[in-house]
């Protein structure tokens, strides 16, 4: 009996084994199918619907690869409702307004070369494009070419589907502002350099390059920008190069392309490493298992197939910036090449971030999901400061002048709170207050007006400071996150202090007799005329109808301002019925985010709400502290169903590094981050009956929503891991224990749920010191 039992068991390991190694790698679910990259590419200056491009890229990719529609140097590359297609570039573009760098293109034509974009461009249809994270391919009309690409992490394989021709053409466009092409016949290669960039670079800034083709060519040639020439290398302000091939019709043409911010030989180690003997299938298919990958954390079911493009279309975006600027050198060690002072060095390095946008939902979503990711992110912090002294507010690939704040606080603050490790937060804490009490290089960077906020408390009008108030209240949200920081690493009580009565500051700024937050003079008068729905001057990029509510660290501190809870609950009411007014006197014209504001409103009835920027998106959970959370739970999927679309248009303002998309990612889910710093996702309303998030620690964290429907939007009441559940926001911890929360829902709010005193978020003023 026992030989027979032996003996069935050693027949049963292979089973076993097979089994066991099955597990250990569970098939993907395939959500690429949902994601449409052109969502927000029918953009232009006047009106952004995203303001995006279709970025095939890996998660996090050092290069990204678009289509390209509009001319070299043009912050909208693509352009949806454009009908030429002149090459596909790599791009590392995080903002239209911020524009690209190291950008070069690759494109294919048949018969005569043709250099310049207008000349080459190519007709297509968008009935012919494919348009996914991980693969993009187009016919060329003009050409009756088929071009597709699909990416690595640095780099990417083009295939190119020639007609039967003698003069079969790939061009290599190496742009302005300083480059090179060399052409290698013998090894059928193309190697250069890129030097063009929208600022924030030191000298010596380059991106080198390699192709290889997978057959010889029979001709090629170069262009200076002026002439062209049998020439196999040249360099010039402007360069492109050429190689010919004899096919036959359907021949495929195979390019490997990689590329190195730190030099040629380490291009082609990019190369060699990402792309080897690998075909195009191959890539393509590990590209798409990376997207893959990255979306099964995060399953979503019971919601519409909109809603479920919308989700992982958004969970895309998310997932692209920052920028991995970082190598692997020939001994597999991790190295970058300095945006800050130009050295190649060792250690994590990201860019291609404006934190005035991402602080509030981008990075709260990465110490949820992404924790080691954060830690890296945190690493390249402590390098960026290192090697320039400063922390980086908007770098792209340096530092940028763009935006107000100081808001590398909320991100490094947040990080650590949260428990999150692996970098020197001695070092990064000495940088925040560094920050917080000096003007930096750029206006951007370090805290333009601080000596009036740190010795009056508000930055005045009439001091020559543009967007004084605004400053004033980030200011004073940052001081709050690096009181808590202060706190968690033991600081000094006196400095502690400090920084908590800066955190009051936005109290300073809070006109009792409009209810608005109101520039203040240096004497101490109020600036007048006082007009609520005035853009700019003041504020950045809204009015005061948006930047009232940037109070993220005490709503209830805010509320008492107003006068109490009930107080609070109706002024909130009035961003949504006040209707969409705006004066533009200070641009002197009316921009686009102004247009947005309207465009909604018009459509979907939001009055001043401004969801297409970002300082009010916050603004509809702030009812969860006044005691009203039904409300939040109408107006957020209100504007999951009405401001999000899978469409090229289906965005209502700018995109901003994935601000937008992790807005509806957060709120689809139920929860939002209104006050990074704090450990709580305040509750809104799920958009999907399930949501299973895989976390890094091994455990998952279920959202479920019973009876949920577009109609069926409110909270009827909720449980906690079988327990009644009465509280309006979720906590970290919570979340990163695993387990679920049930929400029941129907048709009509339920006030009596989370309306309890106890019940209400985390609020500065309410919190015992």
């Amino acid at each position: 009996m026992r030989l027979f039992n032996y003996f069935s068991l050693l027949l049963a390991l292979p089973l076993m084994y097979s089994c066991a190694q099955k597990e250990e790698k569970p098939q993907l679910e395939d959500f690429t199918k949902y994601v449409s990259t052109q969502v927000g590419s029918l953009s232009d200056f006047r009106l952004s619907t995203g303001n995006t491009y279709p970025a095939v890229a890996t998660p996090f990719g050092m290069n990204f690869w678009t289509p390209q529609t509009n001319e070299n140097g043009d912050g909208w590359a693509y352009m949806y409702q454009k009908d030429s297609i002149n090459g596909i570039k790599q791009t590392h573009q995080p903002s239209p307004w911020i524009n690209d760098y190291a950008a070069f293109s690759i494109f294919p034509m048949t018969g005569e070369v043709k250099f310049k974009e207008k000349e080459r461009q190519s007709k297509y249809s968008h009935d012919t494009e494919i348009a996914k994270p991980h693969y993009y391919s187009v016919n060329l009309d003009t050409y009756k070419t088929k071009a597709e690409v699909a990416p690595t992490t640095r780099g990417a394989i083009f295939q190119f589907t020639f007609p039967e021709t003698k003069d079969a053409i790939v061009l290599v466009d190496a742009y302005h502002k300083g480059s090179s092409v060399k052409i290698i016949p013998g090894e059928n290669k193309i190697v250069g350099y890129v030097k063009n960039n929208s600022g924030g670079v030191p000298d010596n800034f380059a991106n080198y390059y390699v192709i290889e083709f997978d057959k010889p060519f029979t001709t090629q040639g170069t262009w200076n920008g002026k002439e062209a020439s049998e020439a196999l290398e040249v360099n010039a302000e402007r360069t492109a190069g050429y190689v010919k091939f004899d096919t036959k019709a359907g021949e495929v043409i195979t390019a490997k392309v990689a590329s190195s911010f730190i030099s040629a030989e380490q291009a082609q180690i990019n190369l060699d490493r990402e792309l080897g003997n690998k075909t195009f299938a191959q890539v393509k298919q590990e590209a798409k298992d990376e997207w893959n990958t990255e979306f099964n954390r995060l399953k979503v079911k019971g919601g519409s197939e909109r809603s479920m493009q919308n989700f992982y279309t958004s969970m895309y975006r998310t997932l692209l910036f920052p920028r991995k600027f970082y190598e692997y050198d020939k001994d597999n060690k991790l190295v970058h090449y300095s945006p800050y002072n130009g050295e190649v060095l060792p250690g994590y390095m990201f860019t291609d971030n404006g934190f005035w946008d991402t602080f509030r939902a981008v990075f709260p979503f990465f110490t949820v999901m992404y924790p080691e990711l954060n830690s890296h992110i945190m690493q390249g912090l402590v390098n960026t400061y290192n090697e320039s002294g400063w922390l980086p507010e908007w770098a792209s690939p340096g530092h940028r002048d763009c935006m107000i704040g100081s808001n590398s606080a909320s991100l490094i603050a947040d990080s650590y709170l949260k428990g999150i490790r692996g970098y020197d937060i001695n070092t990064l804490y000495t940088a925040i207050i560094k920050n917080s009490n000096n003007h930096g290089p750029l206006g951007s960077v370090g805290r333009m007006g601080v000596d009036y906020y740190n010795d009056l408390g508000y930055i005045p009008y009439d001091v020559g400071i543009h967007e004084n108030t605004a400053r004033t209240l980030e200011y004073a949200y940052a001081d709050f996150t690096i009181m808590k920081l202060a706190e968690e690493l033991g600081r000094p009580q006196e400095e502690i202090d400090l920084f908590a009565k800066r955190a009051q500051n936005y109290k300073n700024v809070f006109d009792p007799s409009t209810n608005f937050m109101r520039a203040k003079m240096k004497d101490g008068s109020w600036q007048t005329p006082f007009i609520p729905e005035a853009w700019g001057g003041a504020f950045t990029e809204g009015s005061s109808w948006h930047y009232t509510w940037s109070v993220f660290h005490d709503p209830a501190g805010l509320g008492d301002l107003m006068g109490g809870q009930e107080a609070f609950a109706a002024k909130i009411d009035s961003i949504f019925s006040t209707p969409s007014i705006a004066n533009h006197d200070y641009y002197g014209f009316e921009i686009h985010e102004i247009t947005e504001m309207k465009v909604a409103d018009e459509k979907y009835g939001t009055g001043q709400y401004a969801h297409g920027n970002q300082p009010i998106q916050h603004g509809i959970y702030l009812y969860n502290y006044a005691g009203q959370p039904w409300k939040a739970q109408k107006w957020v999927r209100k504007v999951l169903k009405d401001l999000y679309s899978p469409t090229p248009d289906g965005l209502c303002g700018d995109e901003d590094n994935g601000q937008t998309s992790a807005w509806y990612v957060f709120s689809a889910l139920g929860m939002y981050p209104v006050a990074p710093g704090t450990s709580e996702y305040v509750i809104g309303s799920p958009e999907f009956g399930e949501a299973e998030m895989q976390l890094e620690n091994g455990k998952s964290f279920k959202v479920i929503a019973n009876n949920n429907s577009e109609e069926n939007v409110y909270i009827q009441s909720a449980t906690l891991n079988g327990q009644p559940f009465n509280k309006t926001f979720l906590t970290h911890e919570q979340i990163m224990a695993g387990g679920e929360i049930v929400f029941e829902m129907g048709a009509t709010p339920n006030k009596s749920w989370g309306t309890a005193a106890d019940s209400a978020p985390y609020s500065m003023s309410r919190e015992k010191r």
